[in-house]
Formats: C-alpha cells, structure tokens, sequence
C-alpha cells in the first residue's frame, strides 16, 4: 500500500511541473535565414582566438616501408618546416623506421595535430612531400581507402589493383589507397575505388560519368533536371573463366598401401651391399660418365638435325597449285626467249658496224698511200 500512495503522489508531484520536451536545440534561431553566412565554407584560423595555446601534448606516429628512407631523408627538411609555420614538431627515427609529430608551446590551432598525422601517413604511403604538405590547408583533406580485405583471391586482387594508377603511371604494391581533396572529391574517390576493386564499374566509365556531370552543371537550365538520359549505361559482360583444376579422386580402399623398399633393401636385390667402397664409388663414377655421354650424344643430335635439309611436300600440292606453277613456268620461259633473241639481234648489230668502221679505215689508208706515190 505504501508503494502506491509513493507513485500516486510523484505522478501529481509531475503534473504539476512544466517537463521540456525533447529536441529544445532544434528551435529556429534568427540568423537560419539569413543570407550573408555561407554554412560550408570553412573559415582560417586566427592565433587571437586560442592565445594561451594547449594544455596538452598530443602526438602522433607512424611507421614507414624501408625503400622510403632515403626519400624521407632528403625531403625531412622541407616538412620540418611546413610543420614549424604551424608550432608543431616532427622527428624521423631512422633506427625505429618511424615519424612522429607532436604539438609544441607554440602551438595554437588544436586540429592542426591531425593535419600533421595526416601529413606523415600520406609520406609513408608513398606520395610525394610537395604533394603531401598541401593536406595542412584548411581545404584540403586526405582519405585511405584500404582495399586489402574486399577480396579474397590474390591474383583477381592484383588484375584489378592495377587498374589505379598513381604518379607517373604507376601502381604499388600496396593494401591501401591514398587520396587527396575536397570532402566531396573523397566520397567520390573512395566509390570509384571499391567498386573498382568489387569489380562493380570500371574507373574508366565512373571518370567519363563525372567529365558529364562537370559540363552539365555548367549548363543552369539543366540545374532542376534529371541527368539520367545524359549518363551512359554501361552493361556487364559475362567473360568466361578458367576452369580450376580438379585433381581426380582415387578409389578408396580400405586396406593400406603396400610397404615400400628401404635404401638396403634395394641394395641387397641389386647386390651392392657387399661391394667394397672403391666398387661402390666406381660404380657411382661410371653411371656419371653414361649420363654425360648420353646428354652430350642428345646435344650432338638435336646440333645436327638444324643442318638436315627439309623434304619437299610436292605430293600434296594440289591440281590448280600445279597448274599456277606451270603456268608460271612457261612464262619465265618464254620471257628468256624473248631477252635472248633481243640479245642477239643486238650482238649482230654491233659487228655489222665494227666491219663498217674497218672498211671505211682500210680505204683512207689506201687513198692516202696513193697520193704520197704521185707525189
């Protein structure tokens, strides 16, 4: 009874009260509408606003590959100074493999941290320091798609890996993917990445889709309109696969294989237990030499058979081959005959004009022993 008269008594004591409801943030305030304040843009940080700094050290690490060393070593001093413009420190642990980056007095935007963990982990994945150090302005941010554990089979998981190329036309063999931009360039990023790597939609046609999107928002007609008769379909092939190879199952049996040989078995059949060492070594050195002459004698064969001329399949030519073949013949033929008897008409050509020229020289020597006789 007691208990009853307690909650009669809390519920009248609640009835009397004024409870807010849930969700009193959610009321409109004055400056919803207004105009002038852009939501999305992301405003710089001024120093004024956090003059005494941190309270804290917060730092940050990451490992790195060892074929990033010596990049890493030759780069540090550029990143060690993009970091200071920022009050933040960095150190390269070349024993450890390690980078690691921490706020310092001097530091006073608190998000610049992850910034600068951002920073080092795109340097471990490969991406070039001027590249990297852009991830430190407020516009820009950074996003790893890891890609290691969408697919099982590694073969399908390399093909499909190397359709992402990175600088310089080239794909490393890694798990992970590392990007750059806006936060809506990275959502894109990282749908054009798994479905490359589900197989889903080639990069090729997600990056022809965007180049579409790109020219119809240009176009402010088109800004309420539905884009979908301007993107193309791309459908699906079924490519043929290779079957697996399945071994054959052996009939059971369910008695056990027969017991093999051991090595002195063998040798009491074959009777070299009871040859002497120098016989056993002999035997080993004669069976040597017959592998060696027999390899070199295969040599020698397959030497020779280069040399041996290839026999002529005239049996299997056919009627019209013969007859193409003929017919070449005749004409090689009477081509010959032709240049011949023109060769020979050209030889008797010549000598007539040689005895020409004989004469003619005869009779001016003639006329001229005349004259110095009457002379």
């Amino acid at each position: 009874m007691a208990s009853a008269d307690e909650a009669n008594a809390a519920a009248e004591g609640t009835e009397g009260k004024n409870w807010q409801r849930k969700g009193k943030h959610k009321k409109e305030k004055p400056w919803d509408d207004d105009p002038n304040i852009d939501r999305w843009t992301v405003e710089k940080f001024d120093p004024s606003w956090n003059e005494g700094g941190l309270l804290e050290v917060s730092s940050f690490s990451t490992l790195f590959p060892q074929y990033r060393e010596k990049y890493l070593q030759e780069t540090w001093p550029i990143v060690k100074g993009a970091l200071k413009e920022f009050g933040v420190s960095c150190e390269l642990n070349l024993v450890e493999g390690s980078m690691t980056v921490s706020t310092t007095r001097k530091t006073r935007d608190p998000y610049i941290i992850l910034k600068a963990r951002d920073l080092i982990k795109l340097l471990s994945r490969s991406v070039p320091a001027p590249q990297a150090i852009k991830v430190l302005n407020d516009e820009m941010n950074c996003d790893i798609v890891k890609i290691g554990s969408i697919i099982r089979n590694k073969e399908r998981f390399v093909k499909r890996r190397e359709r992402l190329l990175g600088p310089n036309l080239s794909t490393l063999k890694g798990n992970t993917v590392a990007a750059m931009g806006s936060f809506k360039g990275l959502k894109q990023v990282r749908k054009i990445v798994e479905d490359c790597i589900k197989n889903i939609k080639h990069p090729v046609y997600h990056i022809k889709e965007l180049l579409i999107k790109r020219e119809l928002a240009k176009n402010p007609a088109l800004a309420t309109e539905s884009w979908d008769r301007f993107l193309p379909n791309f459908k699906k092939k079924n490519v043929k696969q290779k079957k697996p190879n399945t071994k054959e199952k052996k009939q059971y049996t369910p008695f056990p294989p027969p017991q093999q040989p051991s090595k002195i078995d063998l040798e009491l059949e074959s009777g070299e237990y009871f040859m002497s060492d120098k016989k056993k070594s002999a035997k080993k050195w004669q069976e040597k030499l017959d592998k060696q002459s027999e390899k070199s004698e295969e040599k020698k064969r397959k030497r020779e058979a280069a040399f041996v001329p290839p026999k002529e399949n005239t049996a299997g030519l056919s009627e019209s081959a013969k007859s193409t073949n003929d017919n070449e013949i005749a004409d090689i033929t009477k081509s010959l005959k032709k240049k011949a008897k023109k060769f020979r008409n050209s030889e008797a050509e010549e000598n007539v004009k040689i005895e020409s020229y004989v004469a003619s020289n005869e009779e001016s020597r003639s006329k001229k022993k005349r004259r110095s006789s009457s002379k």
